[in-house]
């Protein structure tokens, strides 16, 4: 899990949302309200959408809101790394909140319970 991220507010322009997740190489971030609570997260799927509407109206604008998901699947700080691995297949997300007491302490991603595999084998490789 990733505990130090990179955040939006629901108000951040759209334009400065992309150039974020592009100079920092990620491809989403939680959006979290004034008092820190979670409201949505936005993906480069999410973004993809202002193409449509750029396009159309020949300018890009808009803010994180706008596009941003807000049906949201979260990971609670307990649970173990098999239920976040079964979540990953049956959801098919690249990423997850982590929660914990409802207040956003980290993310999850598919290559985090990738590493924690790795790790798993190489002990198990190691004990033998």
């Amino acid at each position: 899990m990733v505990s130090k991220l990179i955040t939006f507010t629901p108000d951040t322009l759209i334009g400065f949302a992309i150039n974020s997740l592009i100079i920092n190489k990620i491809s989403g971030a939680p959006v979290i309200d004034r008092n820190g609570n979670l409201v949505g997260i936005l993906s480069e799927k999410d973004c993809l959408q202002t193409l449509l509407e750029s396009s159309y109206y020949n300018y890009l604008s808009g803010h994180v809101k706008d596009y941003m998901s807000k049906n949201l699947t979260t990971i609670d700080i307990n649970d173990n790394i098999t239920e976040v691995a079964q979540k990953f297949i049956d959801l098919r997300f690249r990423r997850f909140p982590v929660l914990e007491n409802g207040k956003l302490v980290g993310q999850i991603s598919r290559r985090d319970v990738l590493k924690v595999i790795e790790t798993i084998s190489k002990l198990q490789s190691s004990s033998k």
